[in-house]
């Protein structure tokens, strides 16, 4: 399979390496220094496209990717604002997207366990849930989006939280996600569910990006020759 990487920091570098032992090719690799070569034409000599650039960016590039008729998969976080409508754009134009905050095997295995926790919990109001993530120092956004993505699970089933803060909060409709930026950290997410008499938490850690870069190619794989939007909870079979 031939790939286009749009973004080629240390993401960018890692997929690379899983990629090439998986036996494709990386026909495009997009960075800060090349960005003349992020046309139509060079991305549609690809066939599948993996984003990972920047909040100020990702849109553009997921629709240059559906422009040029190539299945896109994006891991960029700080845009969702504008996913909705890069979906509906993918629908009309018969395209391939898969967007996912966080591509690791292991984070997804998480975001299941911490959906049927929420679950569980939605009764027990004399649990109070909190989310904390934490991160290396060059992290752009805050929160991260594998943290929104678990806050949204939470919020799903306990009606009781209207929403999440980036703060303390003395709120009790608000449901904290707290953030924290020191190096070296790949990337930790804890759940905690905290009561007067115990707690109990789930945590994720990451030791390093592979998982992040093996998911990421697990998707373009899936994705190749496919139509529609879709999730990482398709590409691992949940």
């Amino acid at each position: 399979m031939k790939i286009a990487l749009i973004g080629y920091g240390k993401m960018g570098k890692a997929i690379e390496e899983i990629a090439v032992s998986r036996g494709h090719t990386i026909v495009l690799k997009v960075s800060i220094d090349n960005l003349e070569d992020n046309t139509i034409p060079r991305i549609a000599a690809a066939d599948t496209a993996i984003e990972f650039t920047g909040p100020d960016s990702a849109r553009d590039n997921i629709i240059r990717c559906i422009d040029a008729g190539v299945p896109v998969v994006s891991g960029s976080t700080g845009w969702l604002s504008d996913l909705e409508m890069v979906r509906q754009y993918c629908l009309q134009k018969s395209g391939a997207f898969l967007y996912a905050s966080n591509f690791s095997v292991g984070v997804n295995i998480f975001f299941e366990v911490n959906r049927r926790l929420a679950m569980l919990m939605s009764s027990h109001p004399d649990y109070e849930p909190r989310i904390t993530e934490i991160h290396h120092t060059e992290k752009k956004d805050a929160p991260s989006g594998t943290a929104i993505t678990i806050a949204e699970q939470v919020l799903e089933k306990i009606q009781r939280k209207k929403g999440w803060v980036n703060h303390i909060s003395d709120n009790l409709e608000e449901l904290e996600i707290l953030s924290e930026r020191t190096d070296p950290a790949p990337g930790t997410h804890i759940v905690e569910y905290r009561s007067p008499i115990d707690s109990i938490t789930i945590t994720h850690t990451a030791h390093n990006r592979r998982g992040f870069a093996m998911g990421a190619v697990l998707a373009a794989e899936f994705i190749a020759g496919k139509k529609g939007i879709f999730r990482m909870s398709e590409v691992l079979g949940f």
